[in-house]
Formats: C-alpha cells, structure tokens, sequence
C-alpha cells in the first residue's frame, strides 16, 4: 500500500467521492446507478453491499448517508471512463512541459525531445492528445521496451580538430 493511498480515507460520502473525479455527487451517484450499484432512492444496491462497496445508510441528524469504498467504486468510475483529478493534473503538467519547450523556453537546457523520454509510457497517448487538443504539432513518439538494458547512446560526434597541436580553440 503506498503512502497516499494511507492518507486518504477508504469510506466517502457521494460528493467527497465525486470530488476525486472531478465531478458533482449528482453525476458521481449517476455513474454508480448506471453500474448497478446504487439504487433509485440513493441507497446502495444489493450488488453493491455484496462486494464491500457501500455501507448501509446511516443517520446523520434527519440525513440518511451512504458512505462508498473509495478504491472499489474507483475502479468502477475509470471503468466507465472517469479518470482521477490527480491523473488529469499530471497529464495537463506534462502537456504544459512539453508545449514550452516546443515553443522555445529560454530558462530551460533540455529538448522537448530529451523531456518526452522521460514521460512514463502510460501516459503518452493522453499527452498528446492533450498536445493536439491545444494545437500542438509536437507529439511524443511510443516507445517499444525491449529486453533489459538503456538504449544505445549515440556514437560521439568525431573530433576533427583533436590532433592538430595548433589549435587551441
């Protein structure tokens, strides 16, 4: 289990759920009914309660509340498309990268080229998808892994120079 999946808790209400994806309660409990796993009232279905996935409603004041397992119900979400802010954020961060960098940013000292080989692979088709969405032309090539091992460096550029004494400069 890793650290943040530690500082989050497991249970959530509908809205704190939705706000994961970036999405109101209405629509979050929406996708949830469409995967049988809320009923109409907005009670949990048996389907639901089954696989651990909702708690009973219990009472708040005069409120029923329904809390949802935050991993499970996750799992449905990005099933039926949704995709969680943090993803959505790193995404657009990566675009963001490699979008300054085609343009030209003056503080930094690397190639969108060497930066797009650093972007997990997983990524790569969102990232240009969000690059062509703004209009970019840049777009980062796949990379196949092969076996174990670097890629090969490329053979130093020769020194033309290295052996006239003469020149020092």
């Amino acid at each position: 289990m890793d650290l943040s999946s530690r500082q989050q808790p497991e249970w959530l209400s509908l809205t704190d759920l939705g706000r994961l994806y970036g999405v109101s309660a209405v629509t979050c409990g929406r996708l949830l009914s469409a995967a049988g796993l809320r009923r109409n009232n907005g009670d949990p279905s048996r389907l639901a309660l089954h696989r651990g996935l909702a708690l009973q409603p219990h009472s708040r004041g005069h409120h029923r509340s329904v809390l949802w397992h935050r991993q499970g119900c996750g799992v449905v979400l990005e099933q039926q498309g949704m995709q969680p802010l943090a993803h959505q954020r790193l995404v657009s961060q990566w675009a963001d990268l490699l979008e300054a960098l085609v343009q030209g940013a003056t503080a930094v000292l690397t190639s969108a080229e060497e930066m797009a080989s650093e972007l997990p692979q997983e990524l790569v088709g969102e990232v240009n998808q969000a690059l062509q969405a703004r209009g970019s032309s840049f777009q980062v090539a796949s990379r196949l892994r092969s076996g174990a091992g670097p890629r090969p460096a490329a053979p130093p550029a020769p020194a033309a120079h290295a052996a006239d004494p003469r020149r020092c400069g």
